[in-house]
């Protein structure tokens, strides 16, 4: 009786387990942003590891499994192109740490020294630059394959484990890229908008802090000097956006989701996303000269002393403000509305700079001393505003 109530006992509990696992899945593909994404690639990877096991396990009765799961989970990158790239490389580097294995093996043995060369070998040739990040996986791949080949009890069983090892590592790489390529491949509309986000951010911020002092007329050598180091501290934060854009770009990659995104009549190009990115940078560097220039002559002069031109420069970097609110936020399933969003605070911007421009000439400022900032911050206005036309005319296209 005990052995028959057991058993209804554990299939209940399992039955109980399972609902609670799929609630809580279901809940968790409803959660936007980065964290979909997480789970999508942690169930991604449980499937590839479960098919690299069940035909390592089952089907070959393999003695060490474990290399076609570990291979599946490691071919899971962020994109198909990515996949296919690594999964060359990894195999190229496991084939060539079995290789040294079983030609030192063969000619010394598998004594202490026989190891230290594998080793020494494996370290030495993983860093070969054409295998990438996967170098590290020859000396991985030398240390698995020397253990196998210490452990077989003859010359024919060591040549056939070792043979096992590479199609074990071929079968859990064919699995990685296949599900990778034909579950939910990735399209990384998302690290591109995040670039664009965090960029637009980080200029909206900083431009927000200065113009009402400017329209203050409460500028000084100190808030000089630290939005100029903000605006210079900017670079790791470009290199972060290009390196998001690079990935969503090279997500295009023999994608299959294309074919049906096409059909659909989207676009599939990332080429509107990248033109506004640059502006966004060059608009930052073009920040990052005009707070210089303020900084440098703050330093020589204690008060502004044109209080009406740097009054009408405030209210074109209050426009300047407006449109990096619109970018920070910028959505591919919203594009449409923020481009004509953006269109009309980019008009503003036009019509501010260009009372500035009028203000500049009424008030007969030596824009041509270089000793005065006036002429740069002319400049940089100017640029920033045929940024953010470009900008424009971009989104419009890209919708």
């Amino acid at each position: 009786m005990t052995g028959q109530d057991e058993e209804p006992r554990t299939s209940g509990a399992v039955r109980r387990w399972s609902s609670r696992m799929w609630k809580w899945w279901q809940r968790a593909l409803e959660t936007p942003g980065y964290e979909r994404h997480t789970l999508l690639l942690v169930g991604k990877s449980t499937l590839a590891a479960t098919l690299a096991w069940l035909v390592s396990y089952y089907a070959l009765h393999a003695p060490s499994p474990a290399f076609a799961p570990f291979s599946a989970v490691l071919m899971m990158q962020v994109t198909v192109y990515q996949s296919l790239l690594q999964s060359l490389r990894y195999v190229a580097a496991v084939a060539v740490g079995v290789l040294m294995v079983s030609g030192l093996g063969f000619l010394i043995g598998s004594d202490l020294l026989a190891f230290v060369l594998v080793a020494v070998a494996g370290l030495t040739i993983g860093r070969w630059p054409r295998l990438g990040s996967q170098g590290s996986q020859v000396a991985t791949g030398a240390f698995f394959a020397f253990s196998t080949y210490a452990l077989a009890p003859s010359d024919s069983e060591k040549a056939a484990q070792l043979g096992q090892i590479v199609l074990l590592v071929l079968i859990g790489c064919g699995i990685g890229v296949i599900v990778n390529l034909t579950v939910a491949p990735p399209i990384r509309y998302r690290s591109a908008e995040y670039g664009l986000r965090s960029l637009s951010a980080a200029l909206g911020d900083l431009v927000g802090d200065i113009y009402p002092v400017l329209r203050d007329n409460e500028i000084d050598s100190d808030r000089c000097g630290q939005w100029y180091s903000r605006a210079e501290r900017t670079g790791g934060m470009i290199t972060q956006a290009r390196d998001g854009f690079r990935t969503a770009k090279e997500s295009l990659y023999y994608n299959p989701r294309l074919l049906l995104r096409r059909q659909r009549g989207a676009k599939v190009s990332f080429e509107g996303y990248g033109a506004v990115l640059e502006a966004l940078v060059r608009a930052l560097y073009q920040v990052t000269s005009l707070t210089r220039s303020l900084h440098q002559w703050t330093e020589r002069e204690r008060r502004l002393d044109d209080g009406a031109f740097f009054a009408r420069y405030a209210d074109f970097l209050e426009c300047v403000s407006r449109i990096t609110d619109v970018l920070a936020g910028i959505d591919e399933d919203s594009l449409a509305e923020q481009s004509r969003e953006l269109g009309g605070h980019v008009d503003r911007a036009q019509d501010a700079a260009r009372e500035l421009a009028e203000e500049a000439a009424r008030s007969g400022l030596p824009l041509a001393d270089p000793a005065r900032p006036y002429g740069a911050l002319m400049v940089e206005a100017n640029r920033l505003m045929g940024e953010f036309l470009h900008t424009r005319d971009v989104l419009k296209e890209t919708r």
